[in-house]
């Protein structure tokens, strides 16, 4: 009777398992458990971009592409170069990647930067409103302090990469991009 009843418990506790593993591998999220990727939605597709503005006076288009990976575990975006004029020291043949992940603690999402040019770049990220991304490095490293923001309004994405120099007192915009969603 109670290899019966151990049985029983076995198979409830690997159907229960088994129910809570299918749940999970279909939306990435453990049930009951807040979904980190909220805020951060609206940023899943691929884009187009053609720069508005910016001190680095260049007239670029490109693509790029925010999408969830490794089961919903990382969102990344990846960049690609399109046409370009600009004066020599901006790279026309920029690519990048950035990843963004959760935190040791799990309540707060982080990113990293890497591009073609060897810059990385670990920013925090919040999202100030709905439809807005604020990705910032932190102040008290060497160097310029960086913040690249995205807000989507009424379709149209808009993308800002800002710097502030050490001892300035507001960021610079550097580049400004707009486009739809492909």
């Amino acid at each position: 009777m109670k290899r019966r009843f151990v049985l029983l418990g076995i198979v409830a506790l690997l159907t229960a398992y088994n129910a809570f593993a299918q749940s999970s591998s279909k939306t990435g999220q453990v049930p009951g458990k807040a979904d980190p990727w909220a805020g951060f939605r609206f940023l899943v597709g691929s884009w187009e971009a053609k720069t508005t503005g910016g001190v680095a006076h260049a007239q670029a288009s490109a693509e790029y592409s925010f999408r969830l990976e490794l089961r919903d575990h990382v969102m990344a975006r990846h960049s690609r170069s399109g046409t370009c004029a600009a004066p020599d020291d901006f790279d026309c043949q920029h690519n990048d990647l950035l990843y963004i992940y959760p935190s040791g603690n799990g309540s707060a999402l982080q990113a990293i930067y890497f591009d073609n040019e060897g810059h990385v770049i670990h920013y925090d990220v919040s999202t100030p409103k709905t439809g807005s991304a604020v990705f910032l490095s932190d102040p008290g490293q060497p160097g310029p302090q960086f913040r690249l923001s995205y807000e989507l309004r009424d379709g149209l994405m808009s993308g800002k990469f800002a710097m502030k120099m050490p001892g300035q007192g507001e960021f610079l915009s550097y580049l400004e991009w707009s486009g739809k969603r492909e």
